[in-house]
């Protein structure tokens, strides 16, 4: 407990100097704290012979005697780890961490130069990271903190998992974490497999885990797994697993700017490999796709602005599925 305050005396500390003049509600607003909490806290940084003055009055607040720095700005080693975060606010704060990338940041500001300090600060406040995809909330992570712990620690995860065929119990072997477009995964070796055969490392949603703990048993992390590569080959994997087919369409000059928006780099590659328009401005294209119930979905998306030439199976799947629709929609709604 009195390691987390003076740390928050600190933070409170740098801000002063780093910011100048702020008001109790913002300094509660930055150390997550209460209002009264700052006014002790100023009180003990007082105390301490720091010179904090009160100013009075509506543009009032607390800032440091004119002239005032501390060189206390070392990194722990928490915090140097998470300034590998600073582009990312809102997924150090679900890893636990957005306390402690605060006062490195923080720190690490107090150190510079005037002039780079200025700099870095007109970066952060021109430049941010959004990592959810549009349209989508993030997931919610309730064990992301208890997983991130035993990646850091490399110490055994005992969990329990939802798959789409039941839960399960593992005991895991954290190897690392991956943000994908705002969802988080574990890669994980388990159930006496290793990282070097790569026989038993498997990718896990962080959201389906139901129950996660660090056991008090650590592992021998392998020398030779690199995280990026692993995910890079999984994801090469998964997406040839899910392409099962190509389908031959005819695209409008609309359809073929929809056609990457809508089946992101599949849907590009596809129009880098089409020839010349016709004359009518339409062409044609071979897109992979995945099985045909699901292809006929993400086709009909495309609506009027393209059509499935083959095969043959997926085009009159496609035109029952259009059918059904004009039934549908030509009855009058009673």
């Amino acid at each position: 407990m009195a390691a987390m305050r003076a740390d928050r005396l600190l933070s409170l500390l740098l801000l002063l100097q780093n910011r100048g003049r702020m008001t109790a509600p913002q300094l509660a607003a930055e150390l997550e704290v209460s209002v009264r909490t700052v006014y002790r806290d100023i009180e003990a940084l007082g105390a301490a012979g720091v010179p904090v003055c009160a100013d009075r009055g509506p543009a009032g607040g607390y800032r440091l005697l004119d002239g005032y720095r501390t060189r206390l700005t070392g990194l722990t080693d928490a915090e140097a780890g998470s300034l590998f975060l600073a582009g990312m606010p809102g997924p150090a704060r679900e890893l636990g961490l957005g306390a402690v990338l605060t006062t490195a940041q923080l720190k690490l500001r107090a150190a510079l130069p005037a002039e780079l300090g200025e700099q870095a600060a007109r970066v952060q406040e021109r430049f941010h990271l959004d990592a959810p995809a549009w349209f989508r909330d993030a997931e919610p992570v309730p064990h992301l903190a208890a997983v991130a712990r035993a990646v850091w620690e490399q110490r055994v995860l005992r969990a329990r998992y939802r798959r789409w065929r039941g839960e399960v119990r593992r005991e895991l072997r954290p190897l690392g974490l991956v943000l994908k477009g705002g969802i988080w995964y574990l890669v994980a070796a388990a159930d006496g497999g290793t990282a070097e055969t790569g026989a038993a490392v498997r990718t896990y949603r962080v959201s389906r885990f139901l129950e996660a703990e660090p056991s008090g048993g650590g592992f021998e992390r392998p020398a030779g797994f690199d995280l990026a590569a692993y995910w890079t080959e999984s994801s090469r994997r998964l997406e040839a697993a899910l392409h099962q087919g190509t389908a031959r369409l005819r695209l409008s000059p609309r359809g073929r700017k929809l056609l990457p928006m809508m089946f992101g780099a599949a849907g590009a590659r596809a129009l880098e490999a089409a020839g010349p328009p016709g004359g009518d401005g339409w062409v044609e294209v071979e897109l992979a796709v995945e099985s045909q119930a699901v292809a006929v979905g993400d086709l009909l998306r495309l609506g009027t602005e393209a059509e499935v030439l083959g095969p043959d199976g997926l085009r009159r799947a496609v035109a029952e599925a259009v059918a059904v629709l004009a039934r549908r929609y030509a009855a009058v709604p009673s």
